[in-house]
């Protein structure tokens, strides 16, 4: 490879000798790989699950009308954390890294591989669309909000209850397994000590309170007329983010708003948090509801994330929703933190496979919404 004649490794990370050097690779920069000089200038990472890709509806023998739709799984891998070094661009290393994993994926026995990604980000598109043989799958939309000084006030015509994880657990695989991407192992997610909580908005004055709470196998059968759901991962304790490239005035501009919203919290005015340094965030996932004002319980939902967000010492709540969900409008954020489109690119990794019930899944047209797992943000 070039002049050195370096020869190009592709290994499985071992974390007993490769930490430091990856974690060097990540604070230089971008994407990573190992030569024949033993040095670390690339990695990918990847993961294997199995998720919703469609849905079937099963007829009652003695009826010719469907019953509920059932969720058809696949074998789902998942590329993140594509790093090459700046010194080493340009010379392939992208492209071997993946499909190198593409190789383990298929080993693993994954039918699918999919990947985030910008819009604008040409090299990577390029990359995936053009040389690896992905398509561009799915555009959802990132929406931001930033966390204030002040607490944000609850809507007192909601009543919020904090659910245990197996009533969490029921709820979702009731009504949200069909959704796209939905995890299978939903337990899992909801069980992790990342998790804050499952949240449910229900109309206050109800049958429905944290004291009364008779569970969800009864609120299901007897849902109130609207209610929303999400839940509260807690990303600060994996990774930081920082925004960098403003001017001193626009730091000092964002520096006063914090200071008035903090001197002056009854006024309750929009102040522009600390994007400037490393700062941490809440992800909101899971979102769902039901009935004409299931909007506005979302809203109230997400006020009380800011709030425990606040307590957290958070700079921002963020989450990621399909580009046609319904409930999009209850979820309040800044359009000069958000992002309108993410980009998902989606490969069949096999030929193989069969078809099934909802064919290729790669052609498939997008639905109202989708499920966004939290451990892969």
């Amino acid at each position: 490879m070039g002049d050195d004649k370096c020869v190009l490794v592709i290994r499985e990370f071992d974390p007993s000798k490769d930490l430091t050097s990856v974690e060097e690779v990540e604070k230089r920069c971008e994407v990573a790989e190992l030569s024949s000089t033993k040095e670390i200038v690339g990695m990918i990472r990847g993961c294997i699950k199995t998720v919703t890709c469609g849905k079937k509806l099963y007829r009652n023998g003695k009826s010719n009308h469907p019953t509920k739709p059932f969720p058809v799984y696949t074998k789902l891998a998942y590329i993140l954390g594509l790093r090459v070094s700046p010194s080493h661009r340009r010379m392939g290393i992208g492209l071997k890294l993946v499909r190198g994993m593409e190789d383990w994926f298929v080993l693993n026995g994954a039918e699918y591989s999919y990947l985030a990604t910008e819009n604008d980000n040409k090299p990577s598109v390029k990359l995936f669309t053009d040389k690896c043989g992905y398509s561009k799958f799915r555009t959802p939309s990132i929406l931001v909000n930033p966390v204030f000084a002040h607490q944000l006030p609850v809507s007192n015509r909601v009543t919020l209850i904090k659910l245990p994880p197996s009533d969490a657990e029921l709820l979702y695989r009731r009504r949200f397994s069909t959704t796209e991407f939905f995890p299978r192992d939903i337990d899992s997610v909801l069980n992790n000590r990342l998790n804050i909580g499952t949240f449910l908005a229900v109309p206050r004055g109800g049958c429905y309170t944290q004291m009364s709470w008779p569970g969800s196998d009864k609120f299901l059968s007897d849902p109130p007329e609207s209610w929303a759901v999400l839940s509260v991962w807690n990303s600060k304790d994996v990774f930081r983010l920082e925004v960098r490239g403003a001017s001193r005035m626009t730091k000092a501009l964002a520096k006063t708003t914090r200071i008035v919203d903090k001197l002056l919290p009854f006024f309750r005015l929009p102040s522009i948090p600390e994007v400037f340094r490393p700062f941490s965030l809440h992800f909101l996932y899971g979102l769902g509801g039901e009935g004409p004002r299931a909007a506005k319980f979302v809203n109230a939902l997400c006020a009380h994330a800011h709030n425990l967000a606040k307590q957290g010492e958070c700079s921002v709540v963020a989450t990621e929703v399909a580009t046609l969900e319904p409930l999009k409008i209850g979820v309040p954020h800044w359009k000069s933190l958000s992002c309108d489109q993410d980009l998902w690119c989606i490969k069949r990794l096999g030929e193989d496979y069969s078809d099934g019930s909802v064919g290729d899944w790669t052609k498939s047209p997008p639905g109202l919404s989708i499920f966004v797992d939290p451990r892969e943000v």
